[in-house]
């Protein structure tokens, strides 16, 4: 190959002049678009006589001709590529309610324009408008909380784990805390509760059996040095069979009584009683204030519904102690959080609000019939667009709470079981995963199964509808 079509190719200078290579400088660093020019132009000038011409060359008989519009698509998809964007609106098909992976809850409308509307400019976030002081960013939701909730105080930091740190490092630093054994669980992550109890320099001490804890196992433990007596509610396992545990207002009154402090950490913080959306029964935040419990911490993403947080609730005494705790700094949440867990939380003044307008309540309450209705509805309308391409079906399932939530609680649903002749359900399941936006389903028995209970509106329908056809359109196309 004659180098001499090397001359050709223009000077870094002149690609940067580019009105193309312009713009993409203005989406990316300017250093690392000169280093892809650079790199590209060295790949380009290594040819040698015996290598396959680059394709950014356009031959035109014995006459070379090069690409400006190749070789600046080929910058611009090289930069994408350097600096992905992976995090981006998702579907969720699965059925899980409250997916880890895909952010557990989705925000209600009226929180999400909250959220982005103060984002947008200044706020109040830690001044009094009267006197033009300083005052606590906790206070936005302070009697908003405390009026739902029953409790005399609340403190909010960014999720459940630190909650439960904060108490713990704060009164029981140093000393005993005593917990069923029963209760010695691990959380997402890896994460056990007895790492996070010596983090916080506590000492356990584990009261009971596996499967049976009664009152007297917490008497008998308490001494001189019991800085705190810990119940973990079961939010994301369950103990059945021969099991005995005490209830939680016998645990209150006998830290009462020893003028111990009680802490529950009851994780999922169900704020309306889910037997009404037909799931199993989850104690409520109001049912364990009522029980007597000092403090109570739990997550605001799950059940609550709102954005990832972690409250605590309790007596005044308690909670002041952790205010002043110097850690609730680096826990402490931003002024979109409280924004949006204010907005969340108004919705439960009214709970037939709460169930109607909070998604993951209303994805709970959803009938069979309904989910039934809108699957029909779709599944019409791929047949139409795909023809026969596409084997659809639909089933009895369930739907799973997720999250860490109502484990042992499934609810039924329907769902639309594809699959095809042209390509196998890991394909169509991938294919589904590289859309615009992402779909997730799921995979069982050589078939992609849908539940369009987490199918949150119209448009996302659309979505995977579009998606579908093109896996078809494609799929046909294959030789």
């Amino acid at each position: 190959m004659n180098h001499d079509i090397f001359k050709i190719i223009p000077s870094v200078n002149v690609l940067l002049e580019l009105p193309e290579i312009i713009s993409l400088m203005e989406e990316f660093p300017r250093k690392t678009v000169l280093e892809s020019i650079r790199k590209k132009l060295d790949e380009i000038r290594k040819i040698t006589p015996s290598d396959k011409i680059d394709d950014l060359f356009i031959t035109n008989g014995d006459k070379y001709s090069f690409s400006i519009q190749g070789f600046i698509s080929y910058i611009a998809e090289s930069l994408k590529k350097s600096i992905p964007k992976t995090h981006e609106h998702a579907i969720n098909a699965t059925g899980v309610i409250l997916h880890t992976c895909l952010g557990r809850a989705p925000l209600s409308k009226n929180a999400a324009e909250s959220a982005g509307k103060i984002s947008g400019g200044y706020t109040t976030l830690e001044i009094d408008k009267e006197s033009g002081k300083r005052m606590s960013r906790y206070r936005h939701i302070q009697s908003l909380i405390t009026t739902l909730t029953g409790a005399t105080d609340s403190l909010l930091v960014n999720n459940n784990a630190a909650a439960v740190l904060l108490a713990l490092d704060t009164l029981a630093n140093g000393k005993e805390v005593i917990i069923s054994r029963s209760q010695q669980v691990e959380i997402g992550g890896s994460f056990r509760m007895p790492d996070v109890m010596k983090k916080s320099g506590s000492l356990l001490v584990e009261v009971g059996t596996t499967n049976r804890t009664n009152i007297a196992d917490y008497r008998d433990a308490i001494s001189e040095n019991t800085g705190l007596i810990l119940i973990v509610h079961p939010s994301n396992y369950r103990i059945i069979g021969f099991t005995s545990f005490p209830d939680i207002k016998e645990i209150a009154a006998l830290g009462k009584e020893y003028n111990i402090p009680t802490l529950y950490d009851l994780g999922s913080g169900a704020m309306v009683d889910l037997r009404r959306l037909n799931v199993a029964y989850e104690p409520t935040v109001q049912e364990s204030v009522d029980a007597g419990i000092d403090i109570v911490t739990y997550s605001t993403d799950k059940l609550l519904g709102g954005p990832q947080g972690g409250l605590i609730l309790g007596k005044k005494q308690y909670i002041d102690l952790l205010k002043k705790n110097p850690l609730l700094r680096a826990l402490r949440v931003d002024k979109m959080t409280i924004e949006a867990l204010d907005a969340t939380l108004r919705l439960y003044i009214n709970d037939e609000k709460a169930v109607n307008e909070i998604p993951i309540l209303k994805m709970m309450h959803t009938s069979m019939e309904e989910i039934e209705r809108r699957i029909i509805r779709f599944k019409d309308k791929i047949v139409e667009s795909t023809g026969s391409f596409f084997n659809l079906n639909i089933v009895d399932g369930f739907s799973e709470i997720g999250g860490g939530s109502c484990p042992a609680a499934p609810i039924p649903t329907r769902l639309l079981l594809l699959s095809s002749e042209e390509i196998s359900a890991n394909g169509i399941s991938k294919a589904l995963r590289l859309n615009s936006p992402p779909i997730f389903g799921r995979i069982e028995k050589e078939t992609t199964r849908l539940d369009f209970r987490t199918v949150i509106c119209d448009h996302e329908e659309d979505d995977i509808a579009n998606a579908l056809i093109n896996i078809a359109k494609n799929g046909k196309q294959t030789p």
